[in-house]
């Protein structure tokens, strides 16, 4: 069995992420008056979380309470993150691994997060769909939420909202080769 991967993620509308310094307050402070953007719903159809060694950095200085991944599994991609270093995580090395460890368990939706782990995903043609939530702020330098591609990555637009709080939210589904466009 394949699992699915869905990105769920808030960026500025010029693309970015985060800032430089990997700030994210441009986008928390928002987004406070958006609520939770569909989040919980979303976060609820989850099986596994697999994120990057720095997103896993930021997660766990946010402390214990912040810790809300319950009995999901949790990855983190990473060559130099000690494959011991917590005992909620599996550390993986490489995407093929844990890609492979994660159609072995039997996973069926994943939450992947970070972005250089979220361009990796996409590379390997591993995401179906992304919901976006579009702050309304241009920050004008940092961290894109898309990297180099080799090909296009066809998408069909499932909605547009206005989220609240100045966010747009934009929900795509990736279109597989061959298939129609409707």
């Amino acid at each position: 069995m394949t699992f699915t991967a869905t990105v769920f993620i808030g960026t500025s509308l010029d693309g970015y992420i985060a800032r430089p310094d990997d700030d994210i307050e441009w986008l928390t402070a928002r987004g406070e008056k958006a609520g939770d953007l569909g989040f919980t719903d979303f976060f609820d159809t989850v099986d596994a979380v697999v994120m990057g060694r720095n997103t896993y950095e930021k997660v766990v200085g946010f402390g214990e309470e912040s810790w809300h991944f319950g009995d999901r599994h949790v990855a983190v991609l990473s060559t130099t993150l000690p494959l011991d270093a917590d005992p909620r995580v599996t550390v993986y090395r490489d995407l093929d691994a844990l890609i492979a460890d994660l159609d072995e368990r039997g996973i069926e939706h994943v939450y992947p997060d970070g972005g250089r782990l979220i361009q990796s995903f996409v590379r390997a043609g591993r995401v179906e769909r992304f919901i976006i939530s579009v702050a309304p702020v241009l920050i004008g330098s940092g961290h894109r939420l898309f990297g180099e591609l080799a090909e296009d990555v066809p998408l069909r637009l499932d909605s547009a909202a206005d989220a609240g709080g100045g966010f747009a939210q934009l929900r795509y589904t990736v279109e597989k080769q061959g298939s129609e466009h409707r």
